[in-house]
């Protein structure tokens, strides 16, 4: 039997955030590989010696599995290379409503925790060259079904939250987003400074085939979200700037320096070929800078 790679199960004990747990299953059903993650932070590594926040997610893709096309589940770690933790907090972000809520990782359970490599399983963690955390989720699947709906359904719409130091240079701070709560919903974006209420609700009701007192409806709407939207948008750069004012300058540095790795799973011959992989990585972290 092959001797197990140091840290071959590194990718394992990142919590998947974000994928439906029924979906957590479908994970399993390849051995996927991520030496690449792996020799980036052993010896030789460009991660090695560093101290690394790590998290992961899944992305679906339509891959041909022993000559059938399915849609499978593939795992996606990203590595954080920052001295500190990136952030204490997670969003939820609910697509049938539109609604955000940022809170503090403990409220869903997580945390950074430790990762202790094979090799080093007994000794002391202060004393290991690379500082690994991981983002582990201590919530038991088998609780969930005792938890109240809303509650319980939260798990599956977290996303890891970063706010960075500088906005950045393509974000448009005059553009609301709104979904409208029909079945599917309608999702749209007002420019608060080209957009009229009137336009949008035609150029929707038209666009989806809708009924003309649809339109009214819509226009309240989009009137109440904007309104919301803008509070949000304020509040946004008012919680950045506070940020920046009482943050330690070591801690700022390291911010400015911070650095993203997305990594997919290598090829083996048990595996599925992964045909698209894409640099961005969340709302909130935007795009890595290295993409493996």
């Amino acid at each position: 039997m092959p001797r197990k790679r140091n840290l071959e199960d590194l990718w394992w004990s990142v919590f998947p955030i974000g994928t439906e747990w029924e979906s957590i299953d479908m994970i399993k059903e390849f051995n996927w590989n991520f030496e690449n993650l792996e020799k980036t932070l052993e010896e030789g590594g460009e991660l090695y010696g560093k101290t690394v926040y790590l998290f992961g997610s899944t992305e679906p893709q339509l891959s041909d599995v022993n000559g059938e096309l399915k849609i499978i589940l593939v795992p996606v770690v990203v590595a954080v290379d920052c001295p500190f933790p990136p952030s204490d907090k997670i969003g939820i972000n609910l697509v049938q409503t539109g609604e955000e809520e940022i809170v503090p990782m403990k409220k869903m359970k997580m945390a950074w925790v430790p990762y202790v490599p094979l090799e080093d399983w007994f000794g002391r963690i202060e004393r290991l060259k690379t500082k690994i955390f991981t983002l582990c989720c201590t919530q038991r699947r088998s609780a969930l079904k005792h938890m109240r709906t809303e509650r319980a359904n939260k798990f599956n719409y977290c996303t890891p939250y970063y706010m960075p130091l500088n906005p950045p240079e393509d974000e448009d701070g005059t553009v609301v987003s709104v979904i409208y709560p029909l079945e599917p919903p309608i999702i749209c974006d007002f420019d608060l400074e080209c957009d009229s209420y009137e336009d949008l609700a035609d150029k929707i009701v038209k666009a989806e085939g809708l009924p003309e007192d649809e339109r009214e409806k819509i226009e309240k709407f989009l009137k109440e979200k904007v309104k919301q939207g803008k509070i949000k948008l304020k509040q946004a750069e008012e919680a950045r700037k506070k940020a920046l004012e009482d943050m330690d300058p070591k801690q700022r540095e390291a911010f400015e320096n911070i650095k993203f790795y997305k990594f997919y799973p290598v090829k083996t011959p048990d595996t599925p070929d992964v045909n698209v992989k894409s640099r961005y990585i969340n709302k909130y972290y935007l795009k890595a800078h290295y993409l493996t």
